[in-house]
């Protein structure tokens, strides 16, 4: 077996914690440090899950000299660490979002080029049981040609929520709302579904959160490069929270379809998932009546593990082992770009009042 990769992580918050567990049980790391503006966070996490602490990114990057960094900041501080690293020869693993500008996405990009370093996003969403099955139907063809898919998210964030860190519901903390917070991993499943989306039309709003500056709502329309049409609704102005959902059709009439989540929406470091997800839609000709055994088989998987942590786990083995063995990342960094085009092309056709070509 080889040896495990040098790993660290920036960001020693609440999604920090999922990170860093799964850094400290895989076989393929050996965590050596992390870094956190917040000294005394960082000695703390350091004193709990091994490695040195650090406060400054450069400081991390030239004592603990990682091989993979991890980056668990919030959305508009992804960069300046992820660049950093790159530059240095250093893999890097963001969670989601890359980023929260195009233009961030695109110096991330050019740093790993220039660096020669593997840049990849976190979308553990992808491991989903019921996901990997629809992933599955659609490379067989048994939709024919995926054509129409749908990103549906009634959701719930309290006043609680945003007062349980500065930098929430801010633009400049957080860089949006919904849609580059709790959206990110369902418009990452429509672009892998459906491939990458060329044109969007879209409005955003805040329904029922007067205390923040962001978005807690937000439609579009979409039209893909190879044709398809998508639907997005989502939104954090439901209590409780119901459901969220992603459904795909085919130019056979076929239809799969997946339930993410339900209920409000998870927090990492705060609440657990509760609900497995599900498939709550599978019209394949003859495989209709599997799908209760799906949901079966997946409820039972799923209460297997640990929700909060498990799929996380498996989207950073398979990063590390890329890694090791010089292949893509299984979210690549330019994967995670097109989300962030996504959601910044629905802010700019609410501000124009017209549809936004992606480039």
């Amino acid at each position: 077996m080889s040896a495990p990769l040098r790993t660290a992580l920036v960001g020693c918050g609440k999604i920090g914690r999922t990170h860093a567990l799964a850094l400290t049980r895989l076989p393929e790391s050996r965590f050596v440090g992390c870094c956190d503006a917040d000294a005394a966070r960082a000695a703390a996490f350091a004193a709990e899950f091994g490695g040195t602490a650090h406060d400054r990114i450069d400081d991390l990057l030239r004592s603990a000299d990682p091989e993979v960094l991890l980056i668990a900041t919030p959305h508009p501080l992804h960069a300046a660490p992820a660049i950093a690293a790159l530059k240095a020869g250093v893999h890097v693993l963001v969670e989601k979002p890359l980023a929260a500008s195009l233009a961030d996405c695109d110096a991330m990009l050019a740093a790993a080029d220039r660096g020669g370093a593997t840049l990849g996003v976190i979308s553990q969403r992808r491991y989903y049981e019921p996901v990997v099955r629809m992933r599955q139907a659609i490379d067989a063809g048994k939709i024919g040609k995926p054509v129409l898919g749908l990103f549906l998210m009634y959701s719930w964030r309290a006043p609680a929520y945003y007062r349980s860190d500065p930098w929430r519901g801010t633009w400049t903390g957080e860089g949006g709302g919904v849609l580059v917070n709790q959206s990110p991993h369902q418009l990452d499943l429509l672009q892998w579904f459906l491939g990458e989306p060329e044109e969007v039309a879209g409005y955003w709003g805040n329904l029922n959160h007067p205390s923040v500056e962001v978005e807690d709502t937000a439609v579009a329309a979409l039209r893909f490069r190879g044709g398809g049409l998508g639907s997005i609704l989502t939104s954090l102005s439901q209590e409780p929270g119901l459901y969220t959902k992603v459904h795909v059709h085919g130019s056979n009439g076929a239809s799969v379809g997946v339930q993410t989540d339900t209920g409000a929406s998870f927090v990492a470091g705060v609440s657990g998932i509760a609900d497995p997800p599900l498939n709550d839609i599978w019209a394949i000709p003859g495989e209709q009546g599997d799908l209760e055994r799906f949901r079966r088989d997946d409820a039972a998987a799923f209460a297997a593990v640990d929700g909060t942590t498990h799929y996380h786990e498996l989207n950073i083995a398979d990063f590390l082992r890329a890694v090791r063995d010089g292949a893509p990342p299984p979210v690549t960094g330019a994967e995670g770009r097109t989300v962030v085009a996504m959601f910044q092309a629905i802010y700019e056709s609410n501000r124009t009042g017209r549809s936004v070509r992606l480039g």
